[in-house]
C-alpha cells in the first residue's frame, strides 16, 4: 500500500526532471512523458481509492534536534481519496488538453516539466501526515505555481503577475509557520494523527490564537479576504495553468488544509466563525467584480474567488460541505477555464468577450459543453453544482435559524453571492457564444483539435453528473451510479451530510429557502438577457453607469490600495530603517565602532607591551591591588 501511494507522488517528479534533464528543448517528449506521468499518477491513485483498504497512515523519524524531532509520512483516508481523485483525474485531463493548447508555444519543455512538478508538489501536500510536512510542499506548490504563471516571462504581464501570486502567498504564508510552530511548541507534535488524539481527549486544548495563525494560509493561498489580490492578475499565464492551479487544485489546497484540520476538532468557534464572515463577504464582493470584467478569464478568476468564498463558507459550517462543494467546483470550473481557452486558441488569443460573438455556430462542440459547465455552476437542478451550493444553502439558514446575527448576516451574502452567479455566468455566455462576431478572428474561429475537445466532454460529463453520486448514492438509486466518483469518496460525503439536516422547527420552511434561490437563479438569468441578451458589443451597465461599472472593474481599488501602502508607507519604513537601523547603528556604532574599540585596544596593548620594566613592575602591582580588591572587598 505505502508503495501504490508513494508512485503517484514519485512519478511526476520523475517526468520533471527527465524533461529539464534530457528533453528541455525537444517539441514531443516533454508532452509525451508529462501526460504519461500523470495518466500512470491516476491509476495508481484510482487502484488504492477503489481498494478495500480506506485508511493508511505510516511515517518515519528523518532527524531528531532536541525535542525537536521531524517525520515524514503518508496519511491516506477518505478525505485524502476525495481530494486526490480531483488533483490526479481533473490533472490528467488538463495535460492532454495542454498539448493541442501549446502545439505552437515556446518553451514547451519547461511548460510541461512546471506542470509535472506541480502535480508531484499538490499529490504530495494532499497525502502529508503532519502539518511541517504539508508546509514544505504547501511552498513547492506556491515555487512551482510561479514558474507555470510566468511561462510567457517575454511578456511585463505575466512578469508582474508571478511576482505578485509569489510575494502574496508568502504573506500568508509567513503566518502559517507561525502557527506550526505554535503548534509544535503548545503539543510537542504536528502530527495529524497525534493531534487528533489530543484533541480528543481534552478538546479545550484547541487555540484560538493557532488557528488564526494557520488562517492566515489559508486566506493566502485560497485567495480569500484580504489577500486575493493575485488571482485575477494570475490569468497571465496560459489557459491550463489557469485551469490547473486557479479552478481545480492550488487554490483549493488551503480549503483542504482548513478541512483537515476541521477534522479532528482543531479550529475553535471564534476562528470558524472569523472564516464565515470573510468568506461570505468574498464570495459577493467577487460576484460583483465579474460584472466589471470584460477578459473572459479575469470573469471565470472573479467566480472562482465567489465559489472559493462558498468553500470557506462550507468550512464554517460544516466541513464535509467545503469538500463537496469543491469536488464539484473542480469539474465545471476546469471545463470553463479549458473552454475559455479553446475558445482563445481558436480566436488566436483574443480573449475580450466584446470581441467574440457569434461562437455557437462556429465550435458547436466547445459551446454545448459551455452551456451545460454554466448550467452547473449557477446551480440548475440535476446538475452537480446544485446539489453542492444548495446544501451550502441550506446550511447556512440552518444556522441562522435563532442563531447570533453574524448567522444570519452570513444566510443572506451567501444567499445574495448565489443569486449573482446567473448574471455574470450569462454576461459571459450572450457576449461569447450569441449574436453576430464582433472581429475577424471571431468570425473565423472553428472546433479545436481532438487533443482539446476530448477533455472538454469528459468535464463536461462529470459537470453533469459529478454529484449524483454524493446526492443520491445512499438514497434510492442504490448505488447504480457509485461509479461516477470513487467509493471512499463518496462514502466520505455522503456519510456526512446528513448530519447538516435541518432541526423539526425549520424543516417546514427549507423547501421555501430552496425555491426562493432557484427563482433566484432564472431571475439572474433573465436580467442578463435584457442587459446583454442582444450583445450589443459593448457593456450597457458601463454607458449607463460609468462611476458603479469603474469601480467593480478596479475590484474595489484592493490594488490601489496595496500601491498606495508599499508607496507611502512601507517604503518610508524601509528608507528609515535604512537611514537609522543599517547606516546609523550597524554601520556606524557596530561595524565602524567595533573598529575603533579594536584600534584603541590594540594600542593599549602595543603600549603595555613595549614599556620599560619600571612601568611593567607598576603595572603589576596596580593588578595585584585590583584582584585583592575584587575578592575580598
Amino acid at each position: 500500500m505505502e508503495l501504490k501511494l508513494l508512485l503517484p507522488l514519485a512519478t511526476p517528479l520523475f517526468a520533471a526532471a527527465i524533461i529539464v534533464l534530457f528533453f528541455r528543448t525537444s517539441r514531443k517528449m516533454p508532452a509525451f512523458l508529462s501526460v504519461a506521468s500523470a495518466l500512470f499518477a491516476f491509476a495508481l491513485a484510482l487502484s488504492v481509492m477503489l481498494s478495500d483498504v480506506s485508511s493508511f497512515n505510516s511515517s518515519f523519524e528523518l532527524f531528531k534536534l532536541g525535542n525537536f524531532t521531524l517525520d515524514l509520512g503518508i496519511l491516506f483516508d477518505p478525505l485524502a481519496a476525495n481530494m486526490l481523485f480531483v488533483v490526479c483525474f481533473v490533472g490528467l485531463l488538463i495535460h492532454i488538453f495542454s498539448v493541442g493548447y501549446m502545439d505552437d508555444a515556446e518553451s514547451r519543455g519547461r511548460f510541461f516539466a512546471g506542470m509535472s512538478f506541480f502535480m508531484f508538489s499538490m499529490t504530495g501536500l494532499v497525502l502529508s501526515s503532519n502539518l511541517f510536512m504539508m508546509f514544505v510542499f504547501w511552498e513547492l506548490v506556491g515555487f512551482s505555481s510561479y514558474a507555470l504563471i510566468g511561462q510567457y516571462s517575454s511578456t511585463e504581464a505575466a512578469k508582474e503577475a508571478s511576482k505578485k501570486a509569489f510575494i502574496v502567498n508568502r504573506v500568508g504564508d509567513f503566518g502559517f509557520l507561525l502557527g506550526i510552530i505554535y503548534c509544535w511548541s503548545f503539543f510537542g507534535t504536528t502530527n495529524f494523527s497525534e493531534l487528533a488524539q489530543i484533541i480528543a481527549a481534552d478538546p479545550s486544548k484547541a487555540s484560538t490564537g493557532m488557528g488564526m495563525l494557520l488562517l492566515c494560509g489559508f486566506l493566502g493561498k485560497s485567495a480569500q479576504l484580504p489577500l486575493q489580490v493575485w488571482l485575477p492578475d494570475a490569468m497571465a499565464g496560459p489557459t491550463p495553468v489557469s485551469a490547473l492551479i486557479h479552478a481545480a487544485t492550488m487554490v483549493a489546497a488551503g480549503v483542504f488544509m482548513m478541512v483537515r484540520l476541521c477534522s479532528f476538532g482543531f479550529l475553535t468557534p471564534a476562528v470558524l466563525d472569523t472564516v464565515l464572515v470573510l468568506c461570505s463577504l468574498m464570495a459577493l464582493c467577487a460576484g460583483l467584480w465579474a460584472l466589471g470584467q470584460t477578459d473572459i478569464k479575469k470573469i471565470l478568476a472573479y467566480s472562482t474567488l465567489a465559489h472559493l468564498g462558498l468553500m470557506g463558507a462550507g468550512v464554517a459550517l460544516g466541513y464535509d460541505l467545503a469538500m463537496y462543494h469543491l469536488t464539484t467546483h473542480a469539474f465545471f470550473k476546469a471545463t470553463l477555464f479549458l473552454v475559455a481557452g479553446s475558445i482563445i486558441h481558436a480566436c488566436h488569443h483574443e480573449q475580450d468577450i466584446y470581441k467574440m460573438g457569434g461562437i455557437f455556430s462556429r465550435m458547436p462542440i466547445t459551446s454545448i459543453v459551455a452551456l451545460l459547465a454554466t448550467f452547473s455552476i449557477i446551480a440548475i437542478p440535476y446538475f452537480s453544482g446544485y446539489y453542492s451550493k444548495e446544501a451550502i444553502v441550506v446550511a447556512a439558514y440552518t444556522r441562522s435559524a435563532g442563531g447570533a446575527f453574524i448567522y444570519q448576516a452570513a444566510f443572506w451574502i451567501i444567499f445574495a453571492a448565489a443569486a449573482l452567479t446567473p448574471i455574470y455566468m450569462f454576461r459571459l455566455f450572450f457576449n461569447v457564444f450569441c449574436g453576430t462576431p464582433h472581429s475577424e478572428c471571431a468570425a473565423n474561429a472553428r472546433e479545436s483539435s481532438l487533443w482539446m475537445t476530448f477533455p472538454l466532454v469528459v468535464l463536461a460529463v462529470y459537470s453533469v453528473f459529478g454529484a449524483w453520486g454524493f446526492a443520491y448514492e445512499s438514497q434510492w438509486l442504490d448505488g447504480k451510479f457509485s461509479f461516477i466518483m470513487p467509493t471512499a469518496a463518496v462514502k466520505f460525503v455522503s456519510g456526512l451530510l446528513p448530519l447538516h439536516s435541518p432541526t423539526p422547527e425549520i424543516e417546514g420552511t427549507v423547501g421555501l429557502v430552496e425555491n426562493a434561490a432557484l427563482a433566484c437563479t432564472f431571475i439572474g438569468i433573465g436580467i442578463a438577457y435584457v442587459l446583454y441578451g442582444r450583445n450589443r458589443g459593448y457593456d450597457p451597465v458601463q454607458r449607463r453607469a460609468p462611476y458603479l461599472y469603474n469601480a467593480l472593474e478596479k475590484h474595489g481599488w484592493f490594488d490601489c490600495v496595496y500601491n498606495w501602502y508599499v508607496a507611502k508607507v512601507q517604503q518610508r519604513i524601509a528608507t528609515f530603517l535604512a537611514t537609522f537601523a543599517d547606516l546609523l547603528f550597524i554601520e556606524m556604532l557596530c561595524v565602524r565602532g567595533s573598529g575603533v574599540i579594536c584600534s584603541v585596544v590594540g594600542y593599549g596593548i602595543k603600549k603595555l607591551h613595549v614599556c620599560s620594566c619600571n612601568s611593567q613592575v607598576k603595572w603589576m602591582v596596580f593588578g595585584a591591588i585590583l584582584l585583592f580588591v575584587l575578592i575580598f572587598a
